[in-house]
């Protein structure tokens, strides 16, 4: 099951994992990844806190957190080669993993019909 949210970022359901990255939209509006900063392995957040940044050759831009929760997992090929956020930003460049909190939080997310719709907007 993957979800989207309104900041541009994506999240797959795995039991009571999810892991988190950034959008094709999102990749494509940023251009060129240059650095990410990801987030403390335990670190916990709550829904819409930034949980990290990236930062390009146009811009820098926050990652938050899609659902509450615990990080369990951080991509570290992401923090050695950035790129992958460009060249397979829904695979090998995701972020980091995330056990939920509160599951009933990916209700309030947005399914790739409606995500599609609202980043043309």
């Amino acid at each position: 099951m993957l979800k989207y949210t309104e900041d541009h970022e994506w999240i797959k359901l795995d039991g009571d994992i999810a892991t988190v990255g950034i959008t094709t939209h999102a990749q494509d509006a940023l251009g060129d990844v240059v650095f990410v900063d990801l987030p403390s392995l335990g670190s916990t957040f709550a829904q819409k806190e930034v949980a990290g940044v990236v930062e390009s050759v146009k811009a820098a831009a926050d990652v938050f957190m899609p659902i509450s929760g615990e990080v369990t997992e951080v991509n570290e090929a992401l923090r050695d080669d950035p790129s992958l956020a460009n060249s397979d930003p829904l695979g090998a460049g995701w972020f980091f993993k995330v056990r939920l909190s509160d599951k009933s939080q990916l209700d309030a997310l947005l399914d790739e019909a409606a995500y599609t719709k609202f980043s043309e907007a």
